[in-house]
């Protein structure tokens, strides 16, 4: 189970630092943010679909869990999912808890004015595009960029295959 919720955890801040790369500007020593200034953080990250790439760590965990029990007792299927059921709002409540934890280290890493420019620009036309395409703008240059790995690396293989064939050595 660890390694499902490390992997999920690890797969949203991935995605999460590639949703922000375009907006990452050097670190600067801010004062510690205001009420005002973190609440110009928070909507930020909600219009920016900034904490989007967490959306599954709940029910992930849960189906994570569900699956330990199910195998230690494969007759509490059908309780646990009731379970599941009646508990998940309480969790599903919890989302707040990562807007807030993203909105302060936004906070940390932008002033006010920076913000208020930043909020400006994803209430935009082109930004609610942004957010609109970024996750395929992302899935699909992981995709390509894969492939152009592929290729990279047949490509340093045959290369120093022949270099080496050069130097009387054959791999």
């Amino acid at each position: 189970m660890y390694r499902f919720v490390a992997g999920t955890l690890r797969a949203g801040a991935l995605a999460f630092t590639l949703v922000s790369l375009p907006l990452v500007t050097h670190a600067q020593q801010l004062p510690p943010p205001s009420a005002a200034h973190l609440q110009i953080a928070r909507d930020v990250v909600e219009v920016s679909g900034a904490t989007r790439a967490f959306d599954t760590v709940i029910p992930g965990m849960m189906q994570q869990a569900y699956s330990m029990f199910v195998q230690q007792n494969p007759d509490l299927q059908k309780p646990l999912q009731e379970s599941i059921v009646a508990i998940r709002p309480e969790f599903d409540g919890r989302r707040g808890e990562i807007r807030d934890i993203v909105a302060t280290v936004y906070a940390k890493k932008f002033s006010e004015p920076e913000l208020k420019e930043l909020l400006a620009f994803y209430r935009s036309a082109t930004g609610k595009k942004f957010v609109a395409e970024i996750s395929g703008v992302l899935e699909e240059s992981f995709s390509r960029t894969q492939e152009w790995g592929g290729k990279l690396s047949e490509d340093v293989v045959a290369r120093l295959r022949v270099e080496m064939k050069k130097r009387g050595h054959a791999i």
